[in-house]
């Protein structure tokens, strides 16, 4: 296959990248890191230095492609509030970073997408859109347009053959994890994040969740009644 992964140069990108460059594929790696996109070159990707908040050069450079199957679009950020400090600069940097980006994305890889006989577009959400958390407001929310944003194009998609998986995991040890400040329970690796993934990929999964043990926690809070969670959600604040 030909698979476009966007975030390539770190995190669950970096590592899907690798695993299926190693299962044979071609994979177009693009990111922002100068170093990191050298080392995966020079193990046989095609890589691309695109800075994805900029629409044009993002259509620009996608528009060189010719056929892509797999777009996996995994660029993204993660920045929380501490309340009562409210910071509409940050609420509105992590949504241009992990909202408009992969609308760019999505845009700009489609043409090549419809180029493919088994195209698949999969956009990484996060299993914070599924209940409100704490110090989430802007994290979340980003998600959140994300689940809504991949799960209509799963829709409107659908009469031009292009098959679209949301990817939802908890806890990933990566360089962005490693700044949080509070137990992540369930935390798993990279290397599972993407064995997950990869195998959901494989079954065309609308919905590509893990680790069960913790995502099925947050599916089953989101049936509570809403007053029920904001109270636990409250109790988690007060300890």
């Amino acid at each position: 296959m030909n698979i476009l992964i966007t975030g390539a140069t770190s995190g669950i990108g970096e590592q899907l990248a690798i695993d299926y460059h190693k299962e044979g594929h071609q994979v177009w790696a693009i990111g922002r890191d100068p170093e990191r996109l050298n080392k995966l070159e020079k193990i046989g990707m095609h890589t691309g230095a695109v800075d994805l908040r900029d629409r044009d050069q993002t259509i620009e450079w996608f528009s060189s492609l010719e056929r892509i199957d797999l777009a996996i679009l995994s660029a993204g950020s993660c920045e929380y509030l501490d309340m009562p400090d409210f910071d509409s600069a940050l609420v509105a940097r992590v949504m241009r970073i992990n909202v408009e980006t992969m609308a760019y994305s999505i845009e700009a890889v489609l043409p090549a997408l419809r180029r493919s006989n088994t195209p698949h577009l999969v956009g990484i959400g996060s299993s914070a859109a599924y209940v409100p958390l704490p110090r989430a407001e802007a994290y979340g929310t980003s998600k959140a347009a994300i689940a809504y944003l991949i799960n209509t194009l799963r829709i409107t998609l659908q009469p031009f053959g292009i098959d679209v998986s949301l990817v939802c995991p908890g806890f990933v040890k990566t360089p962005l994890t490693d700044l949080n400040d509070f137990p992540m329970p369930f935390l798993i690796t990279t290397e599972q994040a993407s064995e997950s993934i990869r195998r959901g990929i494989a079954k065309k999964q609308a919905e590509i969740h893990f680790p069960k043990k913790f995502t099925f926690i947050l599916k089953a809070a989101s049936l509570l009644p809403r007053w029920l969670w904001l109270r636990i959600a409250q109790r988690m604040i007060k300890s």
